[in-house]
């Protein structure tokens, strides 16, 4: 096994991951969603609508609410947040490092964009993006 490897599971030993299901649920409950995918990764394969948008290299600026750079969504919002990534290998290590930090009630959507659109939960496709891979 590779050292990355290691510590992918290393790290989901310790933090939760959540399916797109439950997902989906805890979206609908007020749950925050937060995409860390690059953006033209985002162009390419589509989003989860109301998500936001904060790539992985500004993740725990953006979401540390003792912090001068927290996002204005986290100004407000109290509940849960889900972090995915395409596939749900960089936001397993995104959402270890918030777990880090002290940031609370964080999530990791297992399997990612990915899983999403596989399980046939609704994404936006952008017009002249290809269809998102299943």
């Amino acid at each position: 096994m590779s050292a990355i490897d290691r510590a992918l599971v290393a790290a989901r030993a310790r933090i939760s991951r959540v399916d797109p299901a439950t997902a989906a649920r805890m979206r609908d409950a007020g749950a925050l969603l937060v995409d860390t995918r690059p953006q033209a990764q985002c162009e390419t394969h589509g989003l989860i609508e109301g998500a936001v948008a904060i790539e992985r290299n500004h993740l725990e600026w953006r979401l540390d609410r003792s912090g001068e750079w927290m996002h204005p969504a986290m100004e407000t919002h109290t509940g849960a947040i889900v972090v995915f990534c395409q596939e749900g290998y960089s936001s397993t290590l995104a959402v270890a490092s918030l777990v880090d930090i002290g940031v609370g009630d964080v999530h990791e959507l297992a399997g990612g964009f990915d899983a999403w659109a596989a399980a046939g939960l609704p994404i936006v496709v952008a017009r002249d993006a290809p269809a998102p891979r299943s």
